[in-house]
């Protein structure tokens, strides 16, 4: 009777919500430019906003006049200023939290997020489940256990602000009625290990009946590998109930095949675009491509040609200026304090009515030791199109340039773990290279010019991409591998993999 109730809730709910999400999309474009001026306002008397002039900032073009864009080593001397428990800095208040991530030539990156900021982080992941329990008018999901892959919810405290990873700050938010479905045990998520704590979470799930997973795509199969490993058995035939998966972090199409095939039958997918620095876009509708865009969240979206991105005259889109299937560094200014913040992702625009995107890459994250600029889109959809042609199972992959081989012209070479190798590896590079040209007109250029051989695929051990992680210390969590780099710091660390 108590599942009944709550199944029937959650239909009620969730269509009621969706009705009224119809609203911030129709107005997306006004609302994003009254929500800067909102959010400027609010801060005019911290630090920041006395040292760039909000007081007179009356448009969008004012501000843009005089706050330049940020990366993180811009803003470290007001954050390192707000760890020490100073107020008043970036935001009215010190946070609530800090979100913490690694990555930069600093080390850590403590990422802000207000008492404001939070329910935002919270509502996103409850807009996504909404859109789809009314969309599918089902909500058998919540009557089963659920389970959420994410980092230790451990966290330390200075100064009053809690510090964490945003996945162990958001397990402190879970609703009450969800807890007792929820899965793993608090003492198995607070284990850092994470093979160890992948293999008590098998142990703890495996005679459950899950309905919901979530996770981020490596670490999913990674789970599902281990239970079917023990169970000699597809996922669905150990979990039969299982309705759904919720995935962000990385784009999913890549791991769709082998997720699939893992799976052994029918579950559904919602992708989402969570990060620390705010909670941006969800799968709204799942008979097409493409997250929908929160522009009612507490964040003000900018938007930089990719072409134009690190020149000192480039332009700053907004919402009502962007164009069609063109890439931009997305930029953001939000209720936690980040202003004109670039947090390194390209978006691609694929629908404006509502603003629906795809995640096409990262600004770091490319590929243009000769010119070429090839980023994760292309060579993502370039390996899909290959794949279709050629099939294979691919765990994963890493491109990076060999500018100085050996012998002949350089080349982009392609470090892939097969799960399944194709039938014909030379015609499947072959295919790769072509729909990469097709893809990058800079790269069919240079092979076309003879500047660069056609690529080169080298084979790796299975897990190699496990074991490298697990090498430097990236093992579980949040962590990915790029899969595209400038340089070959990754690519010599993975030459001990090949086969």
């Amino acid at each position: 009777m108590l599942n009944f109730l709550k199944k029937n809730a959650a239909l009620i709910w969730a269509k009621k919500h969706v009705r009224k999400a119809e609203e911030f999309k129709k107005n997306a474009e006004k609302n994003q430019e009254n929500l800067l001026l909102s959010l400027v306002d609010t801060a005019k008397k911290t630090l920041f906003g006395r040292e760039h002039d909000f007081e007179s900032i009356k448009s969008v073009k004012d501000f843009q006049e005089r706050v330049p864009v940020a990366d993180y080593e811009n803003l470290k001397p007001y954050i390192d200023r707000v760890k020490k428990g100073q107020s008043n800095i970036l935001w009215t208040e010190t946070p609530e939290y800090f979100a913490k991530t690694s990555g930069t030539t600093s080390g850590s990156k403590y990422i802000p997020i207000s008492k404001e900021g939070m329910p935002f982080q919270i509502k996103g992941a409850q807009s996504a489940l909404f859109h789809y329990i009314a969309k599918k008018n089902n909500a058998d999901f919540v009557k089963g256990k659920m389970i959420f892959l994410q980092g230790s919810p451990e966290l330390e405290e200075n100064f009053g602000i809690k510090t964490g990873r945003l996945s162990g700050i958001v397990a402190h938010h879970i609703p009450n009625y969800l807890l007792k479905n929820r899965l793993p045990s608090l003492e198995t998520n607070m284990m850092e290990d994470w093979e160890a704590k992948v293999d008590k979470i098998v142990e703890e799930t495996e005679k459950e009946n899950m309905t919901l997973i979530s996770g981020i795509p490596p670490w999913l199969i990674m789970y599902f590998e281990k239970l079917i490993e023990k169970n000699g058995k597809k996922i669905k035939q150990i979990f039969p109930n299982l309705q759904l998966i919720v995935t962000g972090g990385v784009n999913y199409e890549p791991y769709r095949d082998k997720m699939e095939e893992l799976l052994g039958g029918k579950v559904d997918i919602v992708q989402t675009f969570p990060a620390s620095e705010g909670f941006f876009a969800f799968q709204d509708d799942y008979t097409q491509e493409g997250l929908l865009l929160l522009t009612n969240h507490g964040i003000f979206y900018e938007f930089i040609p990719l072409e134009e991105y690190g020149k000192p005259d480039a332009r700053r889109l907004t919402l009502k200026e962007v164009e069609l299937h063109k890439d931009y560094a997305l930029i953001l200014t939000t209720n936690s304090g980040l202003w004109s913040y670039s947090i390194g992702d390209v978006v691609r625009f694929i629908n404006k009515n509502p603003h629906r995107i795809l995640v096409s890459g990262r600004t770091k994250h490319f590929t243009s030791a000769f010119g070429e600029h090839v980023i994760a889109f292309e060579v993502e959809e370039a390996i899909k199109a290959t794949l279709e042609k050629f099939p294979a199972q691919i765990t994963e992959f890493h491109l990076a340039p060999q500018v100085n081989p050996t012998e002949g012209l350089p080349y982009h070479e392609w470090f892939i773990e097969f799960e399944k190798e194709p039938e014909n590896l030379e015609a499947f590079k072959n295919d790769l290279d072509d729909q990469l040209r097709k893809r990058n007109t800079y790269y069919d250029d240079l092979i076309s010019g003879n500047i660069l051989q056609k690529l080169h695929v080298s084979k790796l051990k299975k897990n190699a991409f496990n074991e490298y992680a697990k090498s430097q210390g990236k093992l579980g969590g949040q962590n990915k591998t790029p899969r595209l780099a400038n340089d070959r710091k990754i690519a010599d660390l993975l030459e001990v993999y090949k086969l």
